[in-house]
């Protein structure tokens, strides 16, 4: 005698797509929006690190964060790094000759942008974002605070030419 089983695989499948795979692909794609946000923020701390180091030195790093504020990289929640939500902070140093530390710059002279005045080293960081975008906001998920992202350069140029002459 043969029993009917119809309609068992479909309920089986429905029950295993609910379960299982689904939740797995929506995970693997929140997984892949914050590894793309996590990569964006890297690079971009980079490249603000990298225009800190080629430019002159301004005591508050106004025009790193414009710089940065203006450039940056496609990503989900670029908004957030250009209306200034997502933290930016810039730290120039100067190197003690007698302890080879780092130590924080500071300008004798006190004038911005001028070659007598250029530290040895900077530090661009990002500080308090929190990734909300993307699935989590179609979940109502808690944000995800990512990690301080920092980059340190030496000194390049520092927007300055051999007769002296500096741009911002």
């Amino acid at each position: 005698m043969r029993r009917r089983r119809a309609g068992q695989a479909a309920v089986e499948f429905a029950l295993l797509y609910g379960a299982v795979i689904l939740p797995l692909t929506f995970m693997l794609v929140f997984v892949s929006e914050m590894l793309w946000v996590w990569h964006s923020v890297v690079d971009f701390t980079r490249d603000g690190a990298h225009y800190a180091a080629t430019h002159c030195w301004m005591g508050d790093g106004s025009n790193v964060t414009t710089y940065m504020t203006t450039h940056v990289p496609r990503m989900i929640d670029m908004d957030k790094f250009q209306n200034g939500e997502a933290g930016l902070q810039i730290s120039y140093f100067s190197l003690d000759p007698a302890t080879g530390q780092l130590a924080p710059f500071a300008c004798a002279s006190g004038a911005d942008c001028s070659a007598g005045c250029v530290p040895d080293a900077v530090t661009v960081s990002v500080t308090s974002y929190q990734f909300t975008k993307g699935l989590s906001t179609l979940f109502r998920l808690a944000p995800v605070t990512i990690p301080p992202f920092a980059t340190s350069m030496p000194m390049q140029s520092a927007g300055c030419d051999e007769s002296g002459n500096c741009l911002p």
